[in-house]
């Protein structure tokens, strides 16, 4: 079977991510390794990745290896200034589960919008009484690099499909 609308996905793969692809210089590194004990499966048309990814694997079929690089373009795009926000640090307490450490700068803190969906932000830097946060993908800016193997394609079910998501793999294969 091959990966079309309404399958679902199961990957092994490496994300490289680089700067420029035409640099040498900016040799892509490893941010993500999927494998086969703790494979990416997905529902095509609904992995949350760049529809970019789910175009180029479409076709593929169970075996088949694949090797792409998704430019910054069609992945996460550049930074987008207006994601740079400015915070004050009293948002970020103890009794909203936040620690001191949690708010340095590098971390994600690990946030929700105004829907109650899970985000994150990078502290990029303390300001004193303000922590100034990016509220960017963390992949922006990137050229993505995937290497991998199709574990598994197959029909997804009546009840996947109208959750929008996998079920216990396990049961799935049974």
């Amino acid at each position: 079977m091959k990966i079309k609308e309404n399958t679902v996905v199961g990957l092994t793969y490496e994300l490289k991510v680089s700067k420029d692809a035409d640099d040498i210089e900016s040799a892509p590194f490893s941010v993500e390794v999927r494998d086969e004990e703790d494979p990416f499966t997905f529902i095509f048309g609904q992995s949350g990745l760049p529809e970019k990814f789910e175009e180029l694997l479409a076709s593929k079929g169970q075996g088949e290896k694949f090797s792409f690089v998704i430019g910054v373009e069609d992945a996460y795009g550049n930074a987008d200034e207006d994601l740079l926000i400015t915070l004050p640090k009293s948002q970020f307490s103890k009794e909203q589960g936040f620690s001191k450490e949690m708010l340095e700068e590098g971390n994600f803190l690990p946030l929700m919008d105004e829907n109650g969906y899970p985000m994150q932000a990078k502290v990029l830097k303390d300001l004193g009484e303000e922590l100034l946060l990016d509220f960017n993908h963390p992949l922006v800016g990137f050229d993505l690099h995937f290497e991998g193997l199709v574990l598994e394609v197959r029909e997804a079910t009546k009840d996947e499909l109208a959750h929008g998501h996998v079920h216990d793999a396990n049961k799935a294969a049974e």
